[in-house]
């Protein structure tokens, strides 16, 4: 069980290592200029070693927002059955963010210079727009899911598409830290509870069309 446990840290070891010299390398000699085999340099790796952990550049140089995303899911699926999809949704973004703020310096680091790079970067910018939308699918799902439907259904995709506005507005304030995004957030979300039409329940909302005659 030990050896397993040293086993596994290695690999989280190794995997922060290339994440860490990519993000250097991108940030300093810019994203296209780099190399996978300058990255496996750098840790002191073969390029077949980074590619028992990355598929690609975008991969090792998106890792850090798809983590947080994965977060997000995880924190979904914990929250009780019993609340609205809106609520459920708004619970687990302050989850996921409450998460990045405690964890080491470093992994805070890490996914701002990740937020970083893709300012500067059309190229990530485009491929963080996919796993944006790949995520969203997956939320969908999940709402599908805790509704007792499919994600074909008009309810989930339209509680998913109003909380991912909603997101990125949080997401889209700037580079200055996770405690100011933590604030926006919040006040995001304030702002949302505030706007809606008082006991609007997601949860129980007749989208028939019968119920806008």
């Amino acid at each position: 069980m030990t050896t397993v446990g040293l086993r596994e840290r290695k690999k989280v070891q190794t995997r922060n290592a290339l994440i860490d010299a990519a993000l250097e390398l991108f940030l300093t000699r810019g994203y296209e200029a780099t190399t996978i085999d300058q990255i496996a340099a750098r840790v002191d790796v073969s390029p077949r070693t980074f590619f028992r952990y990355f598929s690609s550049k975008e991969d090792v140089a998106l890792s850090a927002p798809a983590d947080s995303q994965d977060i997000f899911l995880a924190a979904l699926a914990a929250r009780p059955e019993t609340e609205s999809p809106y609520t459920a949704l708004s619970q687990a973004m302050r989850t996921m963010v409450a998460t990045l703020r405690g964890k080491e310096p470093e992994d805070a680091a890490r996914f701002m210079k990740a937020r970083q790079l893709v300012e500067e970067t059309p190229a990530l910018l485009a491929g963080q727009m996919r796993l944006l939308m790949e995520n969203e699918q997956r939320l969908v799902a999940e709402v599908a899911r805790r509704q007792g439907t499919d994600s074909g259904d008009l309810l989930p995709q339209f509680v998913v598409s109003v909380f991912t506005g909603l997101g990125m507005i949080c997401y889209h304030s700037g580079t200055q830290g996770l405690d100011v995004m933590a604030e926006r957030l919040d006040d995001v979300l304030t702002l949302a509870d505030r706007s809606l039409r008082p006991g609007w329940d997601l949860a129980t909302a007749d989208t028939s069309p019968s119920a806008t005659d």
